[in-house]
């Protein structure tokens, strides 16, 4: 299976083993919830998966690797306790809890989640002196004499032994106790994920083109040969970095993330490429309604593979504004919910400080939660950097709050008297303001970019008439959760228009196949 196949499934057995009767007991015993062992090739987004489930099903998630892990680390160190039995003092041996247990208890008490997911990479490789303990963990959910709460799942992770030398193969008795689903690599579905991410163009162009290197292992004369997801993902981010410092890329830094030399060769000459494309197609007046005559007669007679990159570089541009617009229609969500909070509080005889006090606890209350929900594991990248926004645009108004001209009367009203304004109220009008002058701005951002995607079908209908780019750019636009979300929200005639074309003309494709295969004609 893939990746994403492999998600639900986990999705869907975190559910069942969370699943309560009617007495608030576990429907299935922990003896009998199989951990889960995800097993393959080194790379391929196992450890993202985790992270996007936890965050997904809104419970916590710890992480470790086995390979560092000791038998004294992870049963714990022994030591001498007294105890009585029968009027008789004895000394016994007990153990510290392990630094596992004790990791699942500390993020339950600074999260406040009960439940979640312990999820531990590399386990066949653990060490020759823990691999007995192995067979108890699995089976009873106990390191040492500590169980693992009840609420928790445990998934597993591992490589093959053809891609790790530590791998210790389990024998039959300890596979019988996993629920093992093999995960094979797939550009199909990594794509999805990489364009939620954001990758450099030049790398998923490259690899439309390229699929075979997407994930690649061989041996040669130097030894094994590798590419894998997780270093295209690497890879995309450092190019990102590079561009912005006006950095050259060149073979040298290609090769520190895919280590083949003939990919690194094909891949930096298309990084070359692509760049010269951009120069040459000026992406960002195709976008503005503006082709160039030539960029249009270029884009006609293009090769396939070039008009491939042209319509990955405008997604890649357009998406951008897309995530965006829907990043900025997100924070002002959150916002509006702790304004209206704010205005329920202000009545005559508040005070413009008695605001910014309260402003100041939404804060702090806002804080703790993101502290809460990193600690647990569960707070997306997107949710950490929404409700940093959230935070700011707080502290900039409450800030506004204390140093604005918010006491007094408005056309000579006296406070008390009909028609006065008191110096909440007016405090109040000042983040109300500026939160108006925030959606003003998403409200021209929203239509440049609607006016972007426009001109976007326009020059693609110019300049590829009947070719596959439409597909790709309608497909490609589909499967985005940026672009889906924006049309979805905003809407898109264009879009509606095309994809309804191309669907009819797939069904007259499809149908006049079928006539073929039937030899009418």
């Amino acid at each position: 299976m893939n990746i994403k196949q492999a998600k639900e499934y986990i999705k869907n057995s975190v559910n069942i083993y969370l699943k309560k009767d009617e007495f608030g007991e576990y429907s299935i015993p922990v003896v009998r919830q199989r951990p889960i062992f995800l097993l393959g090739a080194p790379g391929i987004g196992k450890t993202a998966v985790m992270e996007q489930i936890a965050q997904e099903m809104g419970i916590a998630l710890v992480s470790y690797s086995m390979t560092h892990h000791t038998r004294q680390s992870a049963l714990g160190l022994p030591f001498i306790a007294h105890r009585t039995y029968g009027g008789q003092e004895y000394d016994i041996s007990e153990y510290t809890m392990s630094e596992i247990i004790a990791s699942i208890y500390e993020t339950m008490e600074e999260s406040g989640i009960r439940e979640g997911i312990l999820f531990l990479d590399e386990i066949n490789c653990v060490s020759e002196t823990l691999a007995p303990a192995m067979l108890q963990f699995l089976q009873y959910k106990v390191f040492g004499r500590h169980r693992v709460p009840e609420g928790w799942v445990i998934v597993t992770a591992g490589n093959p032994p053809e891609y790790n030398k530590s791998v210790r193969e389990f024998d039959v008795v300890t596979m019988d106790r996993l629920k093992v689903m093999e995960v094979e690599a797939d550009y199909r579905t990594w794509k999805e994920y990489a364009l939620e991410r954001h990758l450099h163009g030049a790398v998923l162009n490259f690899l439309d083109l390229k699929k075979e290197y997407f994930y690649h292992m061989e041996i040669t004369a130097k030894g094994r040969s590798y590419v894998t997801a997780r270093g295209w993902e690497d890879l995309s981010q450092i190019l990102q970095h590079y561009e912005e410092e006006s950095l050259g890329v060149d073979e040298t830094l290609v090769g520190q993330y895919i280590r083949n030399d003939k990919i690194v060769r094909e891949f930096t000459a298309y990084y070359d490429l692509y760049q010269k494309y951009q120069k040459d197609y000026r992406i960002q007046e195709i976008l503005e309604g503006r082709p160039t005559v030539q960029a249009i007669a270029r884009a006609r007679e293009a090769a396939f593979d070039e008009r491939l990159s042209l319509v990955g570089m405008l997604l890649d541009r357009m998406l951008a504004d897309m995530q965006e617009v829907m990043e900025q229609a997100a924070y002002l969500t959150d916002t509006r919910a702790l304004l209206l909070a704010v205005k329920n509080t202000v009545t005559g005889d508040t005070r413009p400080e008695q605001v910014a006090v309260f402003m100041e606890q939404l804060e702090g209350k806002k804080r703790e939660q993101m502290f809460a929900l990193d600690r647990a594991g569960t707070l997306s990248g997107e949710d950490r950097k929404r409700s940093r926004k959230v935070l700011l645009f707080l502290e900039q108004s409450r800030r506004a709050v204390m140093t604005g001209q918010c006491g007094g009367s408005a056309d000579g009203d006296v406070q008390g008297q009909p028609g006065a304004v008191s110096g909440g109220e007016r405090a109040f009008a000042v983040v109300r303001e500026r939160y108006e002058a925030a959606v003003s701005g998403m409200k021209r951002d929203t239509q440049r970019v609607q006016q972007e995607l426009h001109n976007l079908f326009m020059f693609a209908q110019e300049a590829f008439a009947e070719g596959n780019e439409m597909l790709i750019l309608v497909t490609q636009l589909t499967v985005s959760s940026a672009g889906a979300g924006f049309i979805a929200a905003f809407g898109s005639e264009d879009y509606q228009r095309f994809s309804q074309d191309l669907m009819l003309a797939q069904r007259q494709s499809r149908i006049q196949g079928q006539i073929a295969e039937l030899k009418l004609e």
